[in-house]
């Protein structure tokens, strides 16, 4: 494989098209607008300059990642000859059934496509597609540089090669591929976010406050960031859609999205992308914190 696409620029799909490109992959990153785009590559330059800072790679090393890049506005012009698409768009079914269908129309026929789902099953996307044996989910860990897991989910139809080939390519990347199978929520988030939500369940009970149970998780359990401020940081609206993903696909009450974080989605509190969630991101809160450092 040499030529990988990567359908949108968000949090995820710059991290993944980073990775690709610093390992040396031709990557097309593909957005339906040029501001999503450019607002990616702002990403992936801002963060290759603090690997260069840090002295983990040098600046004719961050200079040819970027050139590893080109950028697409068009899905058929920028899959045309990929060997590998990675999906990394919204976590709606809806959308990635629609951007699967175009993927297998404008894609040569031997291309794999990948999705970057972290709940929804790979057999649903597959079946959407001649090809169902050729889809694979490839569930990148945020942020996708730094983080080394990937699981690779094989859907009911997914072949053993296809299975066998994105295993070794995410070992080229550096990363430790883990192999499960498909079911809502897969291993990571059937386990994380029960324990998320349960968490928020938790503050709507009014057992203790924010700041309270992410400290006992953090220093009771060794977790480097409390529950609440994970939250904040995946986003509100996608832990959501994950729940609600596991609790269609089992009917367990279990997986029940607590009325505090449907509230809150529902209110526009998104976390750190909307700059409130569980904490306040605000830069007027920001300013307040750094004169706070100086009174």
């Amino acid at each position: 494989m040499k030529n990988i696409a990567v359908i949108g620029a968000g949090t995820m799909g710059n991290g993944i098209a980073h990775t690709f490109a610093q390992s040396g992959f031709k990557v097309n990153l593909i957005d339906i607008s040029e501001t999503s785009l450019e607002r990616g590559l702002t990403t992936i330059s801002k963060n290759l300059d603090r690997m260069v800072a840090k002295e983990k790679i040098t600046e004719a090393d961050k200079t040819e990642t970027l050139n590893n890049i080109s950028t697409y506005t068009n899905i058929s012009e920028g899959v045309k000859h990929a060997d590998l698409v990675v999906e990394a768009a919204t976590e709606n079914l809806d959308l990635k059934l629609k951007i699967f269908k175009q993927l297998d129309e404008a894609s040569p026929k031997d291309t794999i496509l990948a999705t970057n789902t972290s709940s929804i099953s790979i057999t649903q996307i597959g079946a959407a597609t001649s090809r169902p044996e050729k889809v694979i989910g490839m569930h990148f860990m945020n942020p996708v540089p730094i983080m080394k897991l990937v699981e690779i989910i094989r859907g009911y139809n997914t072949s053993d090669d296809v299975t066998n080939t994105i295993m070794q390519l995410s070992k080229t990347l550096g990363k430790v591929p883990t192999e499960v199978n498909d079911y809502p929520g897969f291993v990571a988030n059937r386990i994380l976010m029960p324990m998320l939500n349960e968490a928020i369940e938790t503050l709507y009970n009014g057992v203790a406050g924010v700041s309270e149970i992410d400290t006992v998780m953090k220093l009771g359990m060794a977790h480097p960031m409390g529950p609440l401020q994970l939250a904040d940081f995946i986003g509100l609206d996608v832990c959501l859609s994950i729940l609600n993903v596991m609790y269609d696909g089992f009917k367990n009450p279990k997986y029940a999205p607590c009325p505090l974080l449907v509230n809150m989605v529902m209110a526009g509190k998104l976390g750190v992308k909307s700059g409130e969630g569980f904490y306040d991101y605000s830069e007027s809160r920001k300013a307040e914190k750094i004169a706070s450092q100086f009174s």
